[in-house]
């Protein structure tokens, strides 16, 4: 959908080597699988098998969402347009909004059922006036699981009700859940802190029970079915940083709740963050070949924001490595490096440098020249 492709990777940390200072100890959850993640860096504070394929439930509506913010920013769609319910939203089981047939209900109204009250028939309306219907809807779902590299997501509909083709991984859904918060910042604070919601005089809470009980929590979606259990991704910044927790297949709501917010306290108490680099500012010039320059600028297109526990910043380093040969034209926000961070001279995390301005193709002249110095490289 969005014009631009971002680059985000979930980064996992190596452990330190023997004889070094001992890495903080992750907690053990009650949960099939779960991941903390520093969400400016990407990096993967605590991971139990996050490339475990699971049924993502109401997590789903991350996308849906996601897809409903484009086509608002792509003027598809208007927050003040009203849709037409129609019998397919209405009949919806599980969680509802209760819109009813045939009535018109405004995007905004949709929108705020779709994450608040995690409605599916809400889901249904979002994606019919979207896409004309919910099977071209997930099509689209799946188009941007793509783009957004989503490897091990598929999407079979837009509110996560079960089915064999519907599936998702706890690196995806964190991925996905950057994105939204990277590409939608305004609409993500507008709604996904709305503690209750009250729509055809029926007034429901927010699923996500850490709104209520941490101030720093701002988000984000429950889900549950009964082959997924009690799944929660929470978003909480406190300070300047943002930790994202997903905790996927807990035995109940309570479960899910106090195993997430375990999960965020851990990261915020353990590790501290350190920004290494700002945005743009060069990190190295690395050789580009066939170019109108002989080298690009290589860096960061935000600041770069590294978590370490707490007290092992000044035993940090970094080094660039080019992906060579690097061959014009280089665009803007090109991966074209990677940055190997250690620590105590042990590695530490890898994490994708990309070109932070662009080099055009050089000149015939230009051209031969550097295929002739190639030939002895």
């Amino acid at each position: 959908m969005l014009t631009c492709r971002p680059f985000f990777l979930i980064v996992l940390l190596f452990p330190l080597l023997a004889g070094a200072q001992p890495m903080p100890t992750p907690p053990a959850l009650a949960a099939r699988t779960w991941l903390l993640v520093e969400a400016a860096s990407g990096q993967a504070l605590a991971a139990q098998a996050i490339e475990e394929r699971v049924e993502p439930a109401s997590l789903t509506k991350i996308m849906t969402a996601y897809l409903t913010f484009a086509a608002i920013q792509q003027g598809k769609i208007k927050l003040n347009q009203t849709v037409l319910v129609s019998e397919r939203a209405w009949r919806m089981p599980g969680s509802r909004m209760f819109i009813k047939v045939n009535t018109q209900v405004a995007v905004e109204d949709l929108i705020k059922g779709l994450i608040v009250q995690s409605g599916n028939d809400a889901s249904v309306a979002l994606a019919e006036a979207i896409a004309g219907s919910e099977d071209n809807f997930a099509r689209t779902m799946n188009q941007e699981a793509q783009r957004l590299g989503l490897k091990n997501t598929r999407f079979g509909n837009a509110s996560g009700m079960p089915d064999p083709q519907h599936y998702t991984t706890a690196r995806d859904l964190a991925t996905l859940t950057i994105a939204l918060i990277r590409d939608f910042p305004n609409e993500y604070a507008k709604y996904y802190s709305m503690k209750t919601f009250r729509y055809n005089n029926i007034a429901q809470p927010n699923r996500n029970r850490l709104l209520h009980l941490d101030p720093t929590v701002d988000g984000i979606k429950t889900g549950h079915t009964e082959a997924a259990g009690y799944c929660l991704i929470a978003s909480s910044r406190r300070g300047d940083r943002r930790l994202l927790a997903i905790v996927l297949g807990a035995a109940s709501d309570s479960v899910r709740t106090q195993e997430t917010l375990k999960l965020l306290n851990y990261g915020f108490q353990s590790y501290e963050a350190v920004r290494l680099y700002t945005k743009d500012q060069p990190v190295s010039n690395l050789r580009v070949w066939k170019g109108s320059s002989p080298t690009v600028k290589a860096g960061f297109q935000n600041d770069f924001v590294i978590a370490v526990p707490k007290g092992f910043a000044p035993r940090l380093k970094t080094e660039l490595l080019s992906r060579q040969p690097l061959m014009a034209p280089v665009a803007a926000g090109q991966f074209v490096g990677t940055l190997k961070v250690s620590l105590d001279d042990k590695p530490y995390a890898d994490f994708p440098a990309v070109a932070i301005e662009t080099v055009s193709v050089a000149g015939i002249f230009g051209r031969m020249i550097d295929t002739i110095r190639l030939w002895f490289n």
